[in-house]
């Protein structure tokens, strides 16, 4: 029996928070230890190394954990596309691997540590996370990151300890990566079984990978152009840093509504290869909801608490994060929204044209803007070309699907959780005057706002929230019942 969406969901939650929330645990820390000029650099470098990563990686995750939830119960048919891709993407990243050899790690100002992030690329070849994924196996990544993510954690508390020591987080950062992609290695035995070399046909997933490499592309011209841009054309890198810890911020918020995507595009291409549309459209509608449940309090809660939550987790020096948080946050629910339609939806239903016209407009729109204000504005000016650039994404994506979804219904969902959000912004401001040290601010602010946003959404009978109150009730109820027998 497969894994339940909510079982998966509550999975990958913990496996994409883990990615970005145990950074988060040492951004205090590091933030002051190595200061804003050298976490410029570690995201500036990283920034360049992705680019190699996306090219070596064509579009083959996205593309290899669909195929694989096309054929979840077919052992045979999986170990064949297992072999075939790993194969692949060996292939392609080596020459990646080559290139960023003889061009970046070679020569330059960051040469050295351009060595180090090799190291970080050659565990891509050993990535095979897309196919528990595509298994909606989700647990075993969950418990892979934890193990690694918390060891690095250690590290970096153990070992960073001076501004010279960047190279030491440089080289946590990598192995990390490394030995994460190589634990996944010995659950492989259990789900495949033997296939003939002969009967490999590599080069038939070529042309598919292809297809979805120009929107992965396209995603990451405006998810790391910016940082690489500004990196460029600012020689004081500290606004590289500002950017990357404010954008860190939001993507770990991000990452708890987009999770739900990840667990449902395998769900939804089952459903849709066994033809029950009823059944993806509820999901579609289901995730809309939650999308709008968490962002608009995430979006005003953001902005409600910057000016607190900035100086006490970040320290001194970093005030621009506070106005730089506050413009980004609206791409929380612009990329909730469009991971719905593109990636619970386009994707499975193998409409692929329309998600990729979507995501290249968006990486236009996004260099333009990036380019006619960054120079100006830095770091302030990527953060406006962001989310320009993410609206006009979700907004070609709601035209491709007008006639297959009630779109003024579907907005019209938002309605409860948008005023919710602002008397809970209100009442956030307003307990923000209260004075009290910061840390007791965030809490009380933070406290009060979930309360109110409840609250208010009670009051207006809101249908989702009062199922969520229904199956919280019946959990507990059956606790109590099953404690007593």
């Amino acid at each position: 029996m497969k894994n339940s969406v909510k079982k998966n969901y509550i999975y990958n939650l913990i496996y994409q928070i883990l990615v970005i929330i145990l950074p988060l645990i040492t951004a205090p820390y590091i933030s002051r230890v190595l200061g804003a000029e050298n976490i410029g650099i570690y995201s500036y470098t990283t920034s360049i190394s992705a680019y190699f990563i996306l090219f070596g990686s064509l579009g083959i995750s996205l593309y290899a954990q669909r195929e694989i939830a096309y054929h979840q119960d077919n052992k045979k048919k999986n170990s064949k596309t297992f072999l075939e891709i790993v194969i692949l993407r060996a292939i392609t990243m080596l020459i990646s691997i080559t290139i960023f050899c003889v061009t970046f790690a070679s020569r330059g100002e960051y040469s050295f540590f351009y060595k180090i992030l090799i190291i970080e690329l050659i565990a891509q070849c050993f990535d095979i996370s897309w196919f528990f994924s595509g298994l909606e196996e989700f647990k075993k990544t969950v418990l892979r990151n934890l193990i690694v993510k918390c060891i690095s954690v250690i590290a970096i508390f153990l070992l960073v300890k001076t501004p010279e020591d960047l190279d030491l987080y440089f080289w946590i950062y990598v192995l990390s990566a490394f030995i994460g992609n190589i634990s996944l290695w010995f659950y492989l035995p259990k789900y495949l079984v033997k296939v003939k070399l002969t009967d490999l046909n590599i080069m038939r997933h070529l042309k598919p990978t292809l297809a979805l490499f120009i929107p992965e592309i396209a995603i990451q011209v405006y998810t790391i152009l910016d940082k690489t841009m500004i990196g460029a054309i600012w020689e004081d890198k500290s606004e590289v840093g500002f950017y990357q810890q404010s954008e860190r911020i939001i993507k770990l918020l991000l990452t708890i509504i987009t999770s739900l995507g990840t667990v449902l595009l395998p769900r939804v291409a089952s459903c849709f290869a066994q033809n029950k549309k009823q059944e993806v459209f509820e999901y579609i509608r289901k995730s809309f909801n939650y999308v709008y449940f968490l962002a608009f309090p995430m979006i005003f809660g953001i902005i409600a608490v910057a000016n607190e939550f900035v100086p006490l987790f970040f320290g001194p020096g970093y005030d621009r994060v506070v106005i730089l948080m506050s413009i980004i946050s609206p791409i929380i629910l612009f990329i909730g929204m469009s991971n719905v339609i593109g990636k619970q939806y386009l994707l499975p239903t193998r409409r692929q044209k329309q998600y990729t016209i979507s995501v290249v407009i968006g990486a236009v729109v996004n260099f333009i803007m990036n380019s006619c204000l960054i120079w100006k504005y830095g770091a302030l000016g990527a953060s406006i070309g962001t989310v320009i650039a993410e609206f006009s994404v979700t907004f070609v994506q709601i035209i491709f699907v007008r006639k297959e979804f009630n779109i003024k219904e579907t907005l019209k969902l938002s309605l409860n959780y948008l005023i919710s959000s602002v008397i809970m912004f209100i009442i956030c401001k307003l307990v923000g005057i209260i004075p009290v040290g910061n840390l007791l601010a965030i809490i009380l602010q933070v406290g009060a706002g979930v309360i109110v946003y409840l609250l208010v959404l009670l009051v207006l009978k809101d249908k989702f929230t009062y199922e969520m109150v229904k199956q919280i009730k019946d959990k507990v109820l059956r606790l109590k019942y099953s404690k007593n027998v």
